[in-house]
């Protein structure tokens, strides 16, 4: 059957107001009529539905349709069983919904062929280093799923990168490079060489050993790896291998000065640790080009390359150094602040990692630049907690009703429209009958002068409010709208918006004694349940 035979009663309403839209008036209880039918047809089994949908138009069940699957290409040349992937995050930060890509594609592969995942620190930039970020990163990978088998910090290998320079300034491949820096680039930019290209390897080496007995001060001197000083991209002209650093190291101190730049340490730690293939977004090309200079000067050979499209991510702060910064002065509470896009934050607001997974499988490999869509990771989110998450009321800016003219109201509310088996929350109104109804509804009220609560009655307006029966019926008519509402032994609650402001009101007290931090505020939205108790409730928005 179609969805599984679950139909979503907002999409449901969605498609029944487009087509009607003289319902708008009444967007409330024309709601609170279709949740109901959604209800009774969800509790329908599969055979059910068939049997009832074939009475009504026969044409329909010839309509149904196939399930979209989404996976990713093979692998050029996959080694089953000694594939070998990696991840290599900068430790500036913990990791962020744009990191999420290469660690997700990088791990799917992995598990497909049963090969091995490396994650790699590169901290060969002492000045862009968080050391809590040694811990943070593994720490998301794990809550994404991402299983990693070895961990290798490039910290520790310097002495690996001095070697492979060493051993390509012998082939003449490198040189030691003493000009002015902008010199050496307006040379390169126009095909030149400069006067240190073509030293010979004794004076080579002579320089290099200078540059790590410190004889020589930042700036003074760098180790440059030759390519094609005359190639047709000015950015595979010559790259730097080495620099001189005299920033301390959060691990290291100040052990070395001679820091290997990226091209170098990627290339020789693809190569050491077996590296099979290569996944990473297209603004690596030039460096893709780059360290194939390196393997071939050492005879080795290099991974297959992949590069994805470039994607955008608004309305998310990813950088770290404005994170950290916020954080300092105070503006953030931490690296899970909600205003920022990290995944810390996502797991916060109650984003399932099988969401941002899926996202990045149905997004896949193409090489197309793309714009990241938080709608659309928000479906997907939703389809996987909107069936398990049960339903409360939640009211926000709280006004107060008392309620006469009946001994008792009572009236239930399903926790998971669609599941009896779930349970309900059972409602009962006796002696001084109060309840709470929303300010926005509380204007609505008194202009119409009658009121459903939803799962309850009809009410009068008056001072006090007037019970005024229990006919559902009434909705249809448009005169009467569905408000969400609770009694008076309801507990405060607060709502951590997206945007770091608060939305205050009551929930009911039945939320106390649920047992999944994920739940859906009716009409609100879901969120999740940070903390709870007889003093109240705080939560953070997850989405609509």
């Amino acid at each position: 059957m179609f969805f599984k035979g679950k139909a979503n009663p907002k999409a449901v309403a969605g498609r029944v107001l487009g087509a009607h839209p003289e319902l708008r008036s009444d967007v409330g209880g024309t709601f609170e009529m279709i949740e109901s039918i959604v209800g009774d047809v969800n509790a329908m089994s599969p055979e059910a539905q068939r049997k009832e949908l074939g009475s009504l138009d026969p044409s329909m069940l010839r309509k149904e349709r196939k399930e979209r699957t989404y996976e990713l290409p093979d692998l050029e040349s996959p080694v089953q069983g000694g594939t070998v992937m990696r991840i290599a995050p900068g430790p500036s930060g913990p990791l962020h919904i744009g990191h999420t890509r290469a660690s997700v594609l990088n791990d799917e592969y992995t598990k497909r062929y049963g090969g091995k995942l490396v994650l790699r620190f590169e901290d060969t930039n002492p000045e862009k280093i968080a050391p809590e970020a040694y811990d943070m990163i593994p720490e998301d990978l794990d809550w994404l799923g991402v299983k990693c088998h070895e961990t290798y910090v490039q910290s520790d290998r310097f002495r690996l990168y001095y070697e492979v320079t060493r051993e390509l300034l012998e082939q003449c491949n490198a040189y030691v490079c003493t000009c002015d820096s902008e010199d050496w680039r307006r040379k390169k930019e126009a095909m030149t060489a400069c006067p240190c290209r073509d030293l010979p390897p004794s004076e080579q080496l002579e320089r290099f050993d200078r540059m790590m007995e410190g004889g020589y001060g930042a700036g003074e001197a760098i180790a440059v790896v030759k390519t094609a000083i005359d190639h047709p991209n000015p950015a595979i002209r010559d790259f730097v291998a080495l620099r001189i650093v005299d920033a301390p190291h959060p691990r290291t101190g100040t052990k070395y000065r001679v820091y290997p730049m990226m091209n170098l340490s990627v290339a020789v730690d693809d190569h050491l640790m077996g590296m099979t293939h290569v996944i990473r977004g297209k603004d690596h090309l030039n460096n893709t080009e780059r360290q194939k200079y390196v393997f071939g000067y050492m005879g080795w050979d290099a991974p297959a390359y992949y590069h994805y499209g470039l994607v955008n991510i608004p309305d998310a702060v990813l950088k770290t150094s404005l994170i950290r910064e916020s954080i300092r002065t105070g503006e953030y509470a931490g690296w899970d602040d909600i205003r920022t896009g990290t995944v810390r934050a996502l797991e916060r607001r109650g984003i399932r990692p099988e969401a941002i997974r899926r996202y990045w499988i149905e997004t896949g490999m193409k090489s197309v630049d793309i714009s990241f869509s938080w709608d659309n990771l928000y479906g997907m989110n939703r389809d996987i907690i909107d069936p398990v998450s049960h339903r409360y009321f939640f009211v926000q800016d709280p006004v107060r009703y008392d309620i006469e003219g009946a001994e008792a109201i009572e009236g239930r509310a399903p926790l998971l429209p669609g599941d009896p088996s779930k349970g309900y929350r059972e409602y009962r109104l006796e002696g001084a009958k109060t309840v709470f109804i929303s300010e926005k509804d509380s204007s609505q009220f008194a202009r119409d002068g009658r009121i459903r609560l939803k799962d309850l009655c009809n009410l009068d307006y008056s001072t006090p409010a007037r019970y005024a029966g229990d006919d559902v019926s009434q909705l249809r008519g448009g005169g009467m709208s569905a408000v969400q509402w609770v009694s008076r032994d309801s507990v405060r609650a607060s709502v951590l918006m997206p945007d770091g402001k608060v939305s205050e009101g009551l929930v009911e007290s039945a939320l106390l004694g649920e047992e999944s931090d994920t739940v859906q505020f009716e009409r609100f939205g879901f969120v999740r349940i940070e903390k709870k108790g007889a003093d109240g409730v705080a939560a953070v928005y997850t989405h609509d």
